[in-house]
């Protein structure tokens, strides 16, 4: 134990020849060679930032993150030392926000990576990393995902996440492993509540902004972070696909009032709804929700499918499993409106308020199902 004022000199001397040693200034003795080997050791277990950093990421999603590590560089707040950007090919945001901010970008798979960088950071980027690459970042590479993992593994989380009706969401971050998405240990993770009535498209962008936030907060204390990283179990994890057209299919008989509003909100933005009319495919547009209404002819039950014109409103009534749901306009040849293709294709058979149990005063469920229902039975991993 260092008791005296002397000894104290002595050892900060010794120090100060340690640090100039592991920088080939000075020649060790035995001495300087043990305490240098114990300040090696102790760096390394407490590595701080600020970080020399890759980024990987292509879409606006990841632009927010990068946004944020941009500004950090920028500021000096010493999180983040070096930064650069790996993308792919094409127009995508990431590349024209690393571009517009004079940031070097690599193609993927990235060159010259081994002992430029401590950690990489992958967002919404779609590729899987293979081991050699994630072996040469001292720390890893840490991967923002929008959901609390293990719940929606996968590339489309937050679609399922309103498809499902989830109550709360929330953003992980991780740390990769190679072979499989999503499956490595959580660092970090932060929970939210979905707004009621909550498009894909609104949450997106504010799980973007969460995320990013969370991610400067997981690289503040990331050595910590790593230390106390808690691995993902297999109870309660799903899988989220991505979303293709076959899931816009309506199945009117299965599907109830809320199950078409959580379809509408999560994909109706990218892919219309769809289902059949007179052999033709119909794209429903403009979803009004659940609709309230009375048939001239209370003794008829409708059948899934039937289209009622509300004339009152400007919608067509169709109904569902459990109820009635409105679309203000649908895509045939062209856009039309509820009253225009009432006008055009139903006056003839369908009247104001009343049924017409006719080809054309249906919708028709294509045949097969959708790939929703069939999704739903295997989202459990």
């Amino acid at each position: 134990m260092w008791t005296s004022g002397r000894k104290i000199g002595a050892f900060l001397k010794l120090l100060k020849r340690c640090q100039r040693c592991r920088w080939g200034a000075v020649r060790r003795g035995p001495a300087e060679g043990r305490l240098c080997r114990l300040l090696s050791s102790s760096s390394a277990a407490a590595a701080a930032p600020p970080w020399k950093l890759l980024f990987f990421g292509t879409d606006q999603f990841a632009v927010e993150s990068l946004k944020l590590l941009t500004a950090s560089r920028s500021s000096g707040e010493g999180i983040v030392e070096t930064l650069e950007v790996v993308t792919l090919t094409g127009d995508v945001p990431v590349k024209r926000f690393a571009q517009q901010n004079h940031l070097p970008v690599h193609s993927w798979p990235p060159d010259d990576v081994e002992g430029r960088f401590d950690v990489g950071v992958v967002v919404s980027f779609g590729c899987l990393l293979p081991e050699r690459l994630i072996k040469k970042f001292p720390y890893g590479i840490l991967n923002v995902h929008p959901s609390l993992l293990p719940r929606w593994r996968g590339p489309a989380p937050v679609f399922h996440t309103i498809m499902h009706g989830d109550s709360m969401t929330g953003v992980s971050i991780i740390q990769i492993r190679p072979h499989r998405f999503d499956t490595g240990p959580v660092l970090n993770q932060q929970l939210y509540q979905v707004p009621k009535n909550c498009t894909a498209d609104e949450l997106g962008a504010t799980l973007a902004t969460v995320g990013a936030r969370l991610l400067i907060n997981t690289l503040m204390s990331l050595s910590e972070r790593i230390e106390n990283k808690r691995e993902q179990g297999q109870s309660g994890a799903t899988f989220a696909p991505k979303i293709k057209t076959s899931m816009s299919w309506m199945v009117w008989e299965e599907q109830t009032c809320d199950q078409i509003d959580r379809l509408y909100r999560s994909i109706g933005s990218r892919i219309p709804l769809r289902t059949m009319w007179m052999g033709m495919t119909i794209k429903l547009l403009d979803f009004a929700g659940k609709c309230h209404i009375s048939l001239s002819d209370q003794e008829r039950k409708p059948i899934p499918g039937s289209v009622s014109f509300q004339k009152e409103t400007n919608t067509l009534a169709v109904c569902c499993k459990d109820g009635w749901v409105g679309f203000r306009a649908v895509l045939l040849k062209k856009r039309l409106t509820a009253a225009d293709f009432y006008n055009g294709y139903l006056h003839h058979t369908l009247h104001n308020n009343t049924l017409c149990e006719t080809a054309e005063g249906q919708f028709v469920s294509k045949k097969g199902g959708t790939e929703v229902h069939q999704m739903r039975r295997n989202s459990k991993l």
